[in-house]
């Protein structure tokens, strides 16, 4: 989200066909209130404002500043304690064993990269590195003010068709009807609002997520991926040899679903973060296995600030993260989601299903923007606030 911003920010629209005219504070508000209408489900509504730029009370002014001397330094110091704990946990556990090597994807230069990861590994040290890091996610999430998650499991099975139900069942040699073993679910499915999401999904479930090759590269978090058994993809690909994001989450998924020692995989099918209120259209990988998967949905409750990850800075978000004494997570799990056959020939339907599913069970809005439409959003924002600050250095 960061990088995007930042590349949005490197290249505004630049004609004055592009960028309304705005010649004062009150058409800026205006054309921004026009914009959020538009493009709703990346819009900020609470009390920080668009970008998180206010304009902000001074009863809010004076929470922030009393927080940056208090909450914000305690808050800091122990997050990357507990980061730089868990990373020598991983350390240790790993230290003389050799990674699981996927298979090897060729890259655009022409070299070859290899899947690495340690959540292949069997045994205690396996034990004590997902158990500790389940522990200490949710220890993080009570340092930044998630000290309460309420979590609630509606039990849909009576209501759900039985094509979507695995309750079929065999009769022995004695004639007794014996239930099959419920299928694993292949992969975990999830609105996306924030990073935080990736924090109550380790802390609950412990699962691989999708993510750049340069995040296996990086300090402290590039071992930790690796032991979460992310899977690393180049999304700006181009070799014809190159499988791509779809083709090696289907091979994840589908190693999960047959497999019960393999990582299950988390995805987010939205592609891209919301406000938390809508649930864009899903991305089709999740499902092009024909497994069952696990719907799960994240809401984000605030009274000042949304942790929803949107039209604001990484560094500004965390900072008013830190600053919030309390957050609030509300969760649903839903049951598993067994697809019907016509499910599974057509994952075009079966994700508009789970999605509208998701949408019912968590209260939220369906919307058919995406990503192209979110990059608009974000460089018109850009451009009329640069416009305006433009505006204002001549006035004065």
């Amino acid at each position: 989200m960061e990088s995007e911003l930042k590349d949005l920010n490197s290249n505004p629209p630049s004609s004055k066909e592009e960028r309304p005219l705005l010649k004062s504070d009150s058409d800026l508000a205006a054309a921004i209130e026009e914009l959020d209408k538009k493009f709703a489900p990346y819009a900020r509504t609470d009390l920080y404002g668009t970008m998180g730029l206010g304009p902000f009370p001074m009863t809010e002014k004076i929470k922030l500043a009393v927080a940056l001397v208090t909450l914000v330094p305690l808050r800091f110091i122990l997050s990357m304690s507990i980061l730089l704990l868990y990373y020598l946990i991983c350390r240790v556990f790993t230290l003389f064993s050799a990674p699981y090597r996927g298979a090897e994807e060729e890259e655009d230069e022409g070299g070859v990269v290899v899947q690495e990861d340690y959540a292949h590994m069997e045994g205690w040290k396996r034990t004590v590195i997902v158990r500790s890091g389940r522990f200490l996610s949710r220890v993080l999430l009570f340092v930044f003010g998630f000290y309460w998650i309420h979590e609630s499991r509606p039990d849909r099975d009576s209501d759900m068709d039985s094509n979507h139900k695995n309750t079929s069942t065999e009769v022995n040699q004695k004639g007794e009807a014996a239930t099959e073993e419920p299928e694993r679910p292949g992969a975990i499915v999830s609105n996306h609002v924030s990073y935080l999401d990736i924090l109550y999904h380790m802390s609950a479930s412990f699962p691989s997520f999708v993510a750049k090759r340069s995040v296996g590269k990086l300090p402290l978090v590039g071992l930790i991926s690796k032991c979460l058994g992310c899977v690393y993809v180049q999304r700006e690909a181009k070799s014809p040899d190159f499988k791509g994001v779809s083709g090696t989450v289907n091979e994840r998924v589908r190693e999960a679903h047959r497999n019960k020692s393999a990582p299950t995989i988390m995805l987010f099918p939205e592609g891209t973060t919301t406000n938390g209120d809508y649930l864009l259209t899903f991305k089709t990988g999740a499902f092009l296995a024909g497994t069952p998967v696990l719907p799960v949905v994240l809401k984000y409750p605030y009274e000042r600030f949304s942790v929803a990850w949107d039209t604001i800075s990484g560094a500004r978000h965390i900072l008013f993260l830190l600053c919030q004494f309390v957050n609030h997570l509300e969760v649903i799990r839903l049951p598993v989601y067994y697809p019907s056959q016509e499910e599974k020939d057509d994952p075009k339907l079966y994700a508009s299903n789970v999605r509208r599913l998701m949408a019912t069970e968590g209260n939220l809005i369906l919307s058919e923007l995406g990503l192209s439409d979110k990059r608009i959003y974000h460089a018109t924002l850009n451009g009329n606030l640069s416009q305006t600050r433009d505006f204002h250095q001549k006035e004065e």
